[in-house]
Parts: C-alpha cells; sequence; structure tokens
C-alpha cells in the first residue's frame, strides 16, 4: 500500500499568491520607483506652493495694495512665481490619470501576453483570474493612496491661498476644480483597469497604450460634460441694472426673465443704465436676469456623485476585463482538463 501523496496543483496553491506578488513587484519595480518618486516629488511642491510661495505672494499682494496707495515700487515677482507653480502643480495633478493609463496599457498586461510569460504563468500552478487579479490589486492601492494623496495636498495648497490672495483661482475653475477633488483619483483608477483591458483586447502595447489613453480622456471628457447636471441647480434673479447676471460658481444656464415668466437668451447688451439696453429690455418685455448656476455649497455633492459614477464605470470596466479573459483563456483551460 503506497502512502497518499499531496497533489501538485494543491501544493502550487498555497505558495502562488506569495510568489506571484514577489514576481509582480520585481516585473514591476522600475515603474513603482518612478510613481513612488514622483509622488513624493509633486507632494512636495504641493506643499512648497501652499507654504512658503503662498505666504510669499500673501506679502507681494500687500505691498502692491501699500504702493497702489503711497506711489511705491514693489516686486510682482512672488507672485507670478506663486501663480506658475501653481500652474504647473494643477497639470501634474491632472496628468496623473493619463501617466497611470499610457503605463497601465502599455505594460500591465499586453506586454507579458506579447512575450508569452503570461501564458507561462497559466499553465503553472497560477489560474488566468488570480494572475490578472494580482497584476490589478497592487497597482490599484498604490494608484489610489498616491493620487489621492496628490488630490489632498494640492486642494490644501489651494486653500492655503483663499481670502489671501487677490489672484487665487476659484473653487470653480476647470483646473482647479478637477484637481482639488477625489473624482481625479477615480479617474486615475479608471485609467489602470482601461489599461488592463485593452492589453487583453488588442495584446499590442502601443495599441493598449493608445486605446487606454483614448478611453480615459473620453470618460473624462463625459464627465466634465455631465458634472454641471449631477445635482440641481440655484436659480438667482437679479436686477437688469447689473452688467451681468449675479451669482458665481458653475453656471448651467444664464439669461432673461420676461413680465410672463419665461426664460429668453440674454443678448448681452449690459446694464438698463444705457439707453441702448433699455430700449432692448424693453422690446423683449424683460424685467430681470437669471442664472442657473452651482454655488460652492455644490462643491462636495458634485465632486462625490461624479466620483461614484466613474467608480462604478471602473467596476463595471474591470469585470469586462475578468469576462474578456475567460473568454479568451476558455479554450486552454478546457485542454487542460480534458488531459487531466
Amino acid at each position: 500500500m503506497t502512502a497518499l501523496a499531496t497533489p501538485p496543483a494543491l501544493t502550487g496553491r498555497r505558495t502562488a499568491a506569495p510568489h506571484l506578488l514577489r514576481w509582480l513587484v520585481r516585473l514591476h519595480r522600475p515603474a513603482l520607483l518612478v510613481w513612488a518618486g514622483f509622488v513624493l516629488v509633486l507632494g512636495a511642491l504641493l506643499i512648497w506652493v501652499g507654504g512658503p510661495l503662498t505666504d510669499a505672494a500673501v506679502e507681494g499682494w500687500k505691498h502692491y495694495h501699500a504702493c497702489a496707495a503711497g506711489g511705491c515700487v514693489y516686486d510682482p515677482s512672488a507672485v507670478g512665481r506663486y501663480k506658475d507653480w501653481y500652474t504647473y502643480t494643477t497639470i501634474a495633478v491632472l496628468a496623473v490619470p493619463f501617466l497611470i493609463a499610457a503605463w497601465s496599457g502599455a505594460t500591465l498586461t499586453s506586454r507579458e501576453l506579447e512575450n508569452g510569460t503570461a501564458q507561462l504563468a497559466w499553465t503553472q500552478s497560477v489560474s488566468p483570474a488570480r494572475w490578472l487579479a494580482a497584476k490589478l490589486a497592487l497597482p490599484a492601492v498604490l494608484v489610489t493612496v498616491g493620487s489621492g494623496l496628490l488630490v489632498g495636498l494640492h486642494h490644501w495648497a489651494w486653500s492655503a491661498g483663499q481670502g489671501r490672495l487677490d489672484s487665487a483661482k476659484d473653487w470653480y475653475d476647470i483646473g482647479t476644480y478637477a484637481a482639488n477633488g477625489p473624482a481625479t483619483a477615480a479617474m486615475a483608477l479608471a485609467g489602470l483597469v482601461s489599461g488592463a483591458f485593452w492589453g487583453l483586447f488588442k495584446r499590442n502595447s502601443l495599441a493598449s497604450l493608445v486605446g487606454s489613453l483614448f478611453s480615459t480622456a473620453f470618460l473624462w471628457s463625459v464627465m466634465a460634460i455631465a458634472t454641471p447636471h449631477l445635482w440641481p441647480t440655484v436659480t438667482k434673479l437679479s436686477s437688469l441694472k447689473n452688467t451681468v447676471p449675479s451669482g458665481s460658481g458653475i453656471v448651467v444656464d444664464q439669461g432673461l426673465v420676461t413680465s410672463t415668466g419665461a426664460h429668453i437668451a440674454n443678448p448681452h447688451c449690459g446694464s438698463t443704465d444705457w439707453a441702448q439696453c433699455q430700449t432692448l429690455y424693453a422690446k423683449l418685455d424683460a424685467v430681470s436676469y437669471y442664472n442657473d448656476y452651482h454655488p460652492q455649497s455644490h462643491y462636495w455633492p458634485l465632486q462625490l456623485t461624479a466620483t461614484a459614477i466613474i467608480l462604478a464605470v471602473t467596476a463595471a470596466l474591470a469585470v469586462a476585463t475578468f469576462r474578456l479573459l475567460e473568454r479568451q483563456t476558455g479554450t486552454v483551460n478546457s485542454r487542460k482538463a480534458a488531459a487531466i
């Protein structure tokens, strides 16, 4: 009577996870080091912008106002330096989803499929689904932590200048709004999953890189267009004595209100203090401006709603990626089962 040996497949399952994790870290070590360096450098720059640069710019504006009253000379370099570096760091934060999408599309799955190393791993103790899950899990954690940290630091750097700098960006500035909120971190995750999907779909590094970049840009464009409509707007009526409608924020619609309550287009004439504008508004039967917009109190509802939608799309894309892998490897698994 012979002793029962432990099945190789069972032993492989017990040791596959740690070996696979070490292999993934070793395989993507350069990318991990670049990402860590990018987050550290950009994070340090954001701390610099929100700290010393903001303080120096505040002093610059104080000197400007003092000189405007007294006729002295002031140095505008501190104000200009803050403006430049705020712009640079904002662009860098906004570039994160595209950098992640480009890396994911070019290397995460496509390169191993091109080289045949993925197929080799599947013939060992690692199933295709576990291989893909491991490929996505570690980068997803690092992308979430890194991009979330950068977005948080950008929001802090921006808020440091609010109420102190005359040239500070408004919350609804397009670049500032995007770089300040969690939707950008969610877009980074979407770029990661998009790259994995295109890598499986095209199995070519260049084609999957282009596809993942296009998908990320398309999703972000759709969300940028849809965001103002994700939450009910506030309507503010204002006098035609004003040059423009009152109310600052993300504008959804503006125009004129007639005596019957109808909303019509704004001819952008200006204030009724000008005779020609008063005559024009009288012909249009206009009695006031209207402004449908989002005030600053809508910032977080808009950001969180957009983030939830992006994460839902990302989850759906992840499911589609696993389904695609299952369909592509189904014949291989069938042959292995038949052999056993």
